[in-house]
This record gives structure tokens, C-alpha cells and sequence, in this order.
């Protein structure tokens, strides 16, 4: 099998990963994303010991266990180009030998979730609202410089999306891929509204924010509104979702995000104390991915 390159496969002098400054042996098979740096401690605060803490610029990783059972919590950062690193370097420490610079023969998956919050897009979505992304829907363009051989999108969204709301041929072709089921599964009896999340690839004009510039897309959210696929419909904006799920995929990861809605952009109304939310969010997933039922 060929050797991995050194430019391809970057290493540090300790023989860890580049961005993540892990090895191998510090992640588990349970993975929680996070944004935020300072929300991995919110997550690991919560483990019975913490056996592995490294930082390097905004990737900060707790390794620890709960219930006995082991789990990662990690941030990313803001932005699916984070993503492209931290899933491409979570997946080298599972499936490369690194020594070696080569692919395993046998590959291991990964379950991932990521945390997170988020705008809602209708009304009735309040803010507080956890939501999970069935499917994930990226603005960003990251998908479309992988080779797909796999056909990960979900058939017909991407054309029915952008006849809906008219998309601007100017921009990157929108993707879309769902979540993985059996991570969905886990959360079937928590109440959580389900569709469609938009990953943009910017906070304010991509999302339709106006400051001082004016967004090209003015009339995106009136136009979300309206649109729905297979009886799913948007049901938010955040930054990182479509990437996730883009990657997971194509390496043959679980992946699914869950996610509060700190602002609702219909009705203008922002949780300034949302901290609360997502420690019960975080409370709910450690419980579900410890459960024996």
C-alpha cells in the first residue's frame, strides 16, 4: 500500500497529529463537538475523570469517561474549513498508522455529535428549541472538492432547494446529507424538532444580517418559509452542520447535530442565557450515549 506523504500527512515532532496534537490512543470512539472552546470543559465537567486535556490554538480536546464509558469532547471552532480539519485528523488517528504512514486494513467508525447553537427560521420554532439535523445543507462548497463515490447527497434536494428560493448561480451549488439513523434514533422520545439545517459559510450576509454591507441574498429567509422536502422543512442557520455530515459520510462516521435555537429570526427574539439549555442539552446526550437500553 502507498506511503502517505509527509506534506499530506503532517505530524509533530511527538509523532501526533498537526492541528489536534493528539495521538491515537488520546480519543475515543465517542466523539462530542463543540464550537466553542471554552464548552468542551462544560462537557467534560461532567465526566467521573478526565484522562487526556490538549490545546492547540482553538482545538481543545477533554478525554475522559462517563458511566464508566469513554467519550471525547472537542471544539472546533467556528466554520466547516475547521471541519475539513478536525474530521479529516480524527479519522487519521483511527484509520492510518502513523508510524507506518499508510491505511489500516480495517477501518473503525467514529460516532460523532456536535453541539452547538443556532438561529431558528420559522416562527413557532421558539428560541430554547433544541433542534436535530436530519439533513444538513451547506452553502460552504467544502463537500464539492471530495471526490464522491459513494453519492452521499440526498437525491433531488440540492434542485429542489435551488428552484425554490432562486439561488444565485454566482454562488457554490448547495449539498445536502442527512444524519446518520442510528444516532437519530438515540434521541427519538426527546421531543426535538427535526428537518433541514443550512450551514453558511459566514455569520452575517450568508445568514442575511445586515450591518453596514447588504446581504445578496435579501430575501432568503421569506423564501425558507415556504420551502419543504419530503415533509421536512429549514429549520435553521448555523455554521458547521453540512461539513459534519459531509465528511462523517464519505469516511463512514456517524455523525448528528443537535442544536438550541438562541435567536429566532422571524420573531427578532435572542436567549441571552442560554447556558442553562445547552447544559441540559449536554446532560441529555452524555445520558443517551451511555444508555444500555
Amino acid at each position: 500500500m502507498k506511503q502517505i506523504s509527509h506534506t499530506d500527512l503532517i505530524l509533530n515532532p511527538d509523532g501526533s497529529i498537526y492541528h489536534l496534537h493528539l495521538l491515537p490512543r488520546e480519543i475515543a470512539s465517542t466523539i462530542i463537538l463543540v464550537g466553542d472552546p471554552g464548552r468542551v470543559s462544560q462537557v467534560s465537567d461532567r465526566f467521573d475523570n478526565i484522562r487526556v486535556k490538549r490545546a492547540n490554538r482553538e482545538f481543545i480536546t477533554h478525554t475522559g469517561s462517563y458511566r464508566g464509558r469513554e467519550i471525547s469532547a472537542i471544539s472546533t471552532g467556528i466554520g466547516t474549513d475547521n471541519i475539513d480539519i478536525v474530521l479529516n485528523e480524527l479519522d487519521a488517528l483511527v484509520n492510518l498508522d502513523l508510524v507506518e504512514r499508510k491505511i489500516k486494513s480495517s477501518p473503525r467508525k467514529l460516532r460523532i455529535i456536535r453541539l452547538g447553537t443556532s438561529g431558528a427560521l420559522h416562527q413557532d420554532i421558539k428560541v430554547g428549541t433544541t433542534i436535530l439535523s436530519e439533513v444538513g445543507g451547506g452553502f460552504d462548497s467544502l463537500y464539492h472538492f471530495y471526490r464522491d463515490s459513494k453519492g452521499i447527497t440526498v437525491s433531488g434536494l440540492a434542485e429542489a432547494f435551488t428552484g425554490h428560493v432562486e439561488w444565485n448561480k454566482n454562488l457554490s451549488q448547495p449539498y445536502f446529507v442527512s444524519c446518520s439513523t442510528s444516532l437519530a434514533n438515540l434521541f427519538a422520545k426527546e421531543g426535538f424538532t427535526r428537518g433541514i439545517t443550512l450551514s453558511t459559510p459566514g455569520f452575517y450576509a450568508p445568514q442575511v444580517r445586515s450591518l453596514r454591507l447588504t446581504p445578496a441574498l435579501g430575501g432568503l429567509v421569506r423564501q425558507l418559509a415556504t420551502f419543504s422536502f419530503q415533509n421536512r422543512r429549514v429549520c435553521n442557520f448555523e455554521m458547521e452542520c453540512s461539513a459534519v455530515y459531509a465528511l462523517s459520510s464519505l469516511l463512514g462516521h456517524e455523525a448528528l447535530t443537535l442544536c438550541v435555537a438562541v435567536a429566532n429570526r422571524i420573531t427578532k427574539s435572542f436567549l441571552e442565557e442560554y447556558k442553562p439549555v445547552v447544559d441540559n442539552l449536554i446532560s441529555t446526550v452524555l445520558d443517551k450515549l451511555t444508555d444500555d437500553d
